[in-house]
């Protein structure tokens, strides 16, 4: 019979089993982040693992989303700080920002590896299906955030941004010497269709 653990156990124990998947993540990767290795590392029985996630994958997918989470409200309270006097320019370099970040968190190495597959092909399609649509909850965050009278397609716009992240993992490809610039330029498109088509320099 699986033992039972008090809220501050289970709490403990999902934030170590968090930390230790993270580190296994960056360093290891998908394959070779194992149950028995993060069992290992947190000291807890494997039956105690499948109390709190039913997969690794799903696990590691959590680490992940938290991440990303952490770098997007970093995004919404700076552009919070934009309302009312946002433009071109200053949301344009607000989302770079963003974008580098991401870039700087380990987050894409996952995508240039292929590792992310590895990943996605595991999870259920409700999650993966979830995970898509919080992409669009982004975006009207930001139109909201910067009270925008929107008329553009949200789903458009939102596969456009996420289309940023595909052109990121591919920047060695396209070449670096001229890879940020490009980003900025794509960056500004977007901005200026996201502004309805505002051309602000101020």
């Amino acid at each position: 019979m699986p033992k039972t653990y008090s809220d501050t156990e289970r709490t403990y124990i999902k934030k170590r089993l968090k930390e230790e998947a993270a580190y296994c993540l960056l360093n290891y990767g998908v394959k070779r982040t194992t149950v028995d290795d993060l069992i290992n590392r947190v000291k807890i029985p494997k039956g105690t693992f499948y109390l709190f996630y039913k997969s690794k994958e799903l696990l590691l997918f959590e680490v992940l989303q938290d991440q990303h989470e952490i770098i997007e409200n970093q995004l919404l309270q700076e552009i919070h700080s934009l309302r009312g006097k946002a433009t071109v320019d200053n949301l344009s370099e607000t989302i770079y920002r963003f974008y580098k970040t991401a870039d700087d968190s380990g987050i894409l190495k996952l995508l240039t590896t292929g590792e992310i597959e590895l990943l996605y092909r595991k999870l259920p399609q409700d999650v993966l299906q979830e995970h898509f649509t919080h992409d669009s909850q982004l975006v009207k965050k930001i139109i909201a955030e910067l009270s925008i009278d929107q008329k553009n397609n949200i789903d458009a716009l939102s596969a456009a941004f996420r289309n940023l992240f595909i052109m990121m993992v591919y920047k060695r490809e396209m070449g670096e010497k001229f890879f940020d610039e490009a980003l900025k330029l794509t960056i500004r498109g977007l901005v200026i269709q996201m502004l309805g088509g505002i051309y602000d320099n101020g």
